[in-house]
């Protein structure tokens, strides 16, 4: 099947890759109600189509925190994409390189940081707060050296999310032994991913956190060790620790709160993702589009607004554009191309994305990324905010 749309590199990510990778890509906690909902709040909304509007000239590019991109995209932290492709988190960083858009690593990336940076590009960098604060001390210090330009610190993580289908793959919740003989059984099965990134694509560590974790051998081993040690007491007051060490641009991410949204500013934070980690984590709250018009609202033009959970297409992007955010960060939709065929899948993915909001603007007489606001959604969906600073 040659893929079309972000459901068709799901539906080829689930034909490549082992069930126990696969179900971790595609869930989301308790009874995934979340997760429905961040694609079901997106698809009710109507964009407004306008005819006769002269849209020879078209500006998908716009500026987040000092930087410029191709379009208002770039691709989410994603844990363990290593385990989706030979040293995924490379290859999908190249391919966000040659698209002008940005990658974030994930703290629980296969590749470490440096592999990343040597490999690619200096990617922002996402920042778990756990125990060990030397250490997290250290990584901050790697991170900065490399040259990564932005800090993605995730606050909705302070204890992982119930994920069911993680305990019915065999994924968590099992025995050792359990969990090797589903690895070896899927194995089996998928033999391009056996041979791509099981026997090639080692070593299978959390790259980044490594040195803290040395008695660790297996990526599982790393997760539990991970979710023993994120940080429950973690406050705002915590940002001032974090610049002590790194003192560029941070972005809050996991925010759904208006009042969280100006605690962020308060904290003196540069941007914040309206985010919730994808349905993965409390399930049974709001969607990121529907929280995005009040926290946009609540902070004006006092940090930069981004959001993520449930962008499938380039018209996705727009309505988020359309509803105050700057840009959209992809997570599963990369995930699932890099799963379905590495990095030419994900640059395919992207440049889907960035004609579908080519289109999505041209049809509704949006001719640059940066002007977007409410006026482009049917009148019964456009709500009562105001536009912020986009220059």
């Amino acid at each position: 099947m040659r893929a079309a749309s972000v459901s068709d590199y799901r539906e080829l990510a689930r034909r490549r890759l082992p069930k126990i990778f696969f179900e971790y890509i595609d869930g989301g906690s308790y009874a995934e109600e979340t997760l429905r909902r961040n694609v079901a709040d997106l698809e009710v909304i109507a964009l407004r189509q306008r005819v006769m509007r002269d849209m020879s000239q078209l500006d998908m590019s716009v500026q987040l925190l000092g930087q410029t991109l191709s379009m208002p995209v770039g691709l989410a932290p994603v844990g363990m994409a290593g385990m989706y492709a030979r040293r995924g988190e490379v290859q999908a960083a190249r391919a966000a390189a040659a698209a002008g858009v940005p990658f974030c690593l994930s703290t629980v990336g296969v590749c470490s940081v440096e592999e990343v940076a040597r490999g690619a590009q200096a990617p922002w960098f996402q920042l778990y707060m756990l125990k060990d604060r030397g250490y997290m001390r250290e990584l901050l210090a790697r991170a900065k050296d490399l040259g990564c330009p932005v800090l993605v610190f995730t606050v909705d993580l302070p204890t992982p999310g119930a994920r069911y289908r993680d305990v019915r793959s065999g994924f968590t919740g099992g025995t050792r032994l359990e969990a090797a003989l589903a690895q070896l059984r899927d194995g089996v099965t998928h033999p391009a991913w056996t041979w791509d990134v099981f026997v090639n694509g080692r070593p299978h560590t959390l790259g980044s956190v490594a040195g803290a974790v040395k008695e660790s051998r297996r990526v599982t081993d790393f997760l539990s060790w991970i979710a023993r040690n994120f940080d429950r007491s973690v406050t705002w007051k915590d940002l001032d620790w974090v610049r002590e060490t790194w003192d560029g641009p941070i972005v809050v991410k996991g925010v759904l709160d208006p009042d969280d949204a100006r605690d962020a500013v308060r904290a003196g934070a540069q941007g914040l993702v309206v985010s919730n980690h994808g349905g993965r984590q409390l399930d049974g709250v709001r969607s990121s589009i529907s929280a995005l018009p009040r926290i946009v609202e609540a902070v004006g033009d006092d940090l930069e607004v981004f959001m993520d959970g449930g962008v499938r297409s380039g018209l996705d992007v727009l309505k988020a554009l359309s509803l105050g955010a700057k840009a959209c960060f992809l997570g599963r939709a990369w995930a699932y191309a890099l799963g379905a065929g590495g990095e030419a899948q994900v640059a395919r993915m992207l440049a889907t994305i960035r004609s579908e909001l080519a289109v999505a603007m041209i049809l509704t007489g949006c001719r640059s990324a940066r002007a977007a606001g409410p006026e482009l959604l049917d009148g019964l969906d456009r709500p009562s905010v105001s536009r912020p600073n986009r220059s």
